[in-house]
């Protein structure tokens, strides 16, 4: 029971800065009444149970989950399918994101069908999945991640001066569109489990970055699509 109550206060604790920012500029900047009212008391109570029924999955579910399932491969001493594994999650996750069917289907009409919405949705999902088996390679080797990261944005910096003017804001919008709230505290789960159960990483250090990688990737995977299709 306390559980439950600390959960709901956290999720209407986490609604409240944003509904006082709506309050005072539609009363003080606006100075107009909220058009249905009711609708939107409605509206906001129901953001405050699907935000507490999310956090509560993510403690029941998810989180659980990708911890059990790093501590059962590395137990079977089977850690290169736990790579095959967070590749899978990488990919399936993003290739349905509903954030990057808008923004691929956008793109493939104003291009007039140059860009693909199945090959761009395509080129994110691969670039999520092999960034995200980068990330477990570095916790199994214990590298830091700086290098990593340091390299992947030169190698960004570099693709960008040649890929077609076209593509590279599309390539940087796809980094942020690949982060969904399922991939998220899934594949963060797998790190830190996957950290906690190799001898040698620190699970705060070591476990946590995977999403740097998903979010990097991607950018460097449509930029290369854009050089082949455009």
């Amino acid at each position: 029971m306390r559980n439950f109550l600390i959960l709901l206060y956290r999720s209407f604790s986490n609604v409240v800065p944003l509904l006082t920012v709506m309050i005072v500029f539609q009363i003080f900047v606006i100075a107009e009444p909220f058009p249905n009212p009711a609708r939107l008391a409605t509206g906001f109570l129901l953001v405050i149970a699907g935000l507490f029924l999310f956090e509560r999955g993510l403690d029941a579910g998810l989180f659980p989950l990708g911890e059990s399932m790093a501590f059962g491969f590395a137990k079977k001493g089977n850690i290169w399918l736990l790579l095959l594994f967070a590749m899978a999650i990488g990919y399936t996750t993003t290739i349905a994101e509903p954030a990057l069917i808008a923004i691929a289907e956008r793109a493939e009409m104003i291009t007039a069908g140059r860009i693909t919405s199945m090959a761009l949705r395509n080129a994110v999902a691969l670039g999520v999945a092999g960034g995200i088996a980068l990330g477990v390679v570095r916790i199994i080797l214990g590298h830091p991640i700086h290098y990593y990261i340091i390299f992947g944005y030169v190698l960004v910096m570099a693709i960008t001066t040649v890929a077609p003017k076209e593509i590279i804001g599309l390539a940087y919008d796809s980094g942020g569109v690949t982060t969904s709230t399922i991939t998220v505290p899934l594949v963060t789960a797998i790190g830190v489990g996957l950290a906690s159960t190799i001898g040698g990483r620190n699970p705060l250090s070591d476990g946590f970055g995977l999403i740097a990688f998903a979010s990097l990737a991607p950018i460097i995977t449509v930029m290369v699509y854009g050089l082949l299709a455009l």
